[in-house]
């Protein structure tokens, strides 16, 4: 993400014992209960199971995510009415108990619930602010995989983060666009929206004629109904932090190329003038879609829809390359389509300093400005409102699919390992193609009284998460760490550490390690000054 401008919104997130004889009627009441409900459970050997904790704890988000199970896959079918603003959807999440479960909690703020069940045998359902709670049939041992659907529809409402920018379900005139960093993915799906707890996912969008259904990962499919309502699917493989989901729609133009996941030199597919080869067919000046054969019913677009696929309608890339799709508002389609075209190019001069690139497939969305404030790094395709959209930005937002989304933190406080990394790939870019050495960024960064507002590692408050010190001072870090151990090993380093940590999490804890571990010595030195300490040292 790129830091966000708190002045401006829109540019930005006891126990009680008991004793003596009360205490042993108590015990032989609960003991006697205990027997009578084994005898009810016939076969499953009486209760085991507790409910999962609703939250984890953060250090900044305490009751982010849900213990007691961990997610493995996210089937997201959503259809969504412009006019209305009303959201349908229905999320099937696949995971895996890691404790006897008598309940599980997920995060979804506002929306209505409307049924939910667990392997397809209904549950029943509590909802306190922003936990949802599920109570199975049944209770779900340690080690099982279970699935639980919940279907569910309203008009989500975006959050105010406590920096006073706003995220989740954006409305962008008649479109949306969806971005979550730190909490508002809540908004448009339940989930155990906490960056500890990656998954796969499918999202499958359908919208009203003449609009565009953008998402994460790989285009697997995209149809039309007979009313002109499109339908478009699209697959995650590589685990995803659920703040990295994106959803945008409106009338967008897309562009399709391949890059190179290795870092030799990208070979463009675009079409001529930018056109999609997979659209059903071209849109009409002025935006009107001519495949439309009637307006979206009142209820918004049909999730359910089984119109035939259309001809090509599969983003699929070749053996050893990674498919670009770039998508941008038809309004500024034209003026970003310049830069979306060196996209390829970046992620192979990138993936020669950082390591292959860790996605099958990647690109960008351009939004119109208005909405959404700040760039944002989500998985595969990174949104930008256009005023953001330049090639600093982009070298950012790209560089974080490595650090950040690949190696994702392993709670909150660990923020600076991704934007510290991303701004430090600005100063690499910019040392090697613009000729500006990161030292002279370095001494910039260290001149900068709010650089030294609080150690990047440590933010005081969830407020401060996307202050200057942790982008910064977070690339300050990685700066001084190059000049202490040489290039070759620092070198290393920056290819080793997202090898290392590849579509996992990591703490500022491994982080440390793991330089130290290429050092061949201990750093406590560095990062007493650099990533810890309160004051600035008397010079760079």
């Amino acid at each position: 993400m790129t830091q966000r401008n708190r002045t401006d919104r829109h540019h930005g997130k006891g126990r009680h014992h008991r004793t003596g004889a009360a205490a042993g009627g108590l015990a032989a009441a609960l003991t006697a209960l205990a027997l009578l409900a084994g005898g009810c459970t016939g076969a499953t050997g009486g209760v085991r199971g507790t409910p999962g904790s609703a939250g984890l704890r953060d250090p900044y988000f305490p009751k982010l995510g849900n213990g007691g199970y961990d997610v493995s896959h996210y089937a997201l079918t959503l259809g969504y009415d412009p006019v209305t603003g009303r959201l349908a959807g229905t999320a099937e999440i696949t995971a895996r108990a890691t404790q006897d479960l008598s309940a599980f909690n997920l995060d979804l703020a506002g929306l209505t619930v409307e049924r939910a069940s667990v392997d397809d045998a209904p549950a029943a359902v509590n909802r306190a602010g922003n936990e949802l709670t599920l109570r199975p049939r049944e209770e779900i041992p340690e080690g099982t995989e279970f699935r639980a659907t919940v279907a569910y529809g309203g008009v989500p409402e975006p959050v105010t983060d406590a920096d006073g920018s706003q995220e989740g379900w954006l409305r962008t005139g008649e479109g949306v666009v969806a971005v979550g960093e730190p909490t508002g993915s809540m908004t448009w799906f339940p989930g155990n929206h906490h960056p500890s707890d990656k998954a796969a996912y499918e999202i499958t969008l359908t919208v009203p004629a003449g609009f565009e259904g953008l998402s994460n990962g790989v285009r697997t499919a995209r149809r039309a109904a007979a009313d002109g309502r499109v339908t478009t699917e699209w697959r995650m493989a590589e685990p995803m932090a659920s703040y990295l989901a994106t959803v945008a729609i409106g009338r967008y133009e897309t562009t399709t190329a391949t890059a190179t996941a290795g870092g030799t030199d990208p070979t463009a597919t675009a079409t001529a003038g930018g056109a999609d080869p997979t659209a059903t067919a071209p849109a009409t000046a002025g935006g009107a879609d001519p495949t439309a054969t009637a307006p979206a019913t009142a209820g918004g677009a049909d999730p359910t829809a089984t119109a035939p696929a259309t001809a090509g309608g599969a983003d699929t890339p070749a053996t050893g390359s990674v498919s670009v799709l770039t998508a941008a508002d038809r309004s500024v389609a034209a003026a970003t389509a310049p830069l979306r075209g060196e996209i390829p190019e970046i992620l192979d001069r990138q993936a020669r300093r950082f390591g292959p690139y860790p996605f099958s497939t990647a690109g960008a969305i351009v939004t119109p400005d208005g909405t959404l404030g700040y760039a944002l790094e989500t998985q595969t395709r990174p949104v930008f409102p256009a005023a953001s959209f330049d090639r600093t930005t982009l070298v950012h937002e790209l560089a974080h699919q490595w650090f950040g989304n690949s190696v994702t933190p392993a709670t909150w406080r660990d923020l600076w390992l991704n934007e510290g990394f991303a701004t430090y790939a600005e100063w690499l870019y910019a040392e090697e193609y613009e000729h500006v050495p990161a030292r002279t960024h370095f001494e910039r960064a260290f001149a900068q009284d709010a650089n030294w507002a609080f150690p990047p590692a440590a933010p005081p408050a969830a407020e401060n998460l996307f202050d200057p010190p942790v982008y910064q001072r977070g690339a300050m870090v990685l700066h001084k760490l190059r000049e202490t151990v040489g290039e070759e090993r620092f070198g290393e380093l920056l290819r080793g550490w997202p090898a290392k940590y590849r579509h996992a999490n990591a703490s500022t804890a491994d982080f440390t390690a793991y330089a130290e571990s290429v050092a061949g010595r201990d750093l406590d030195a560095l990062w007493d000054v650099w990533l810890y300490g309160d004051e600035r040292p008397p010079g760079p």
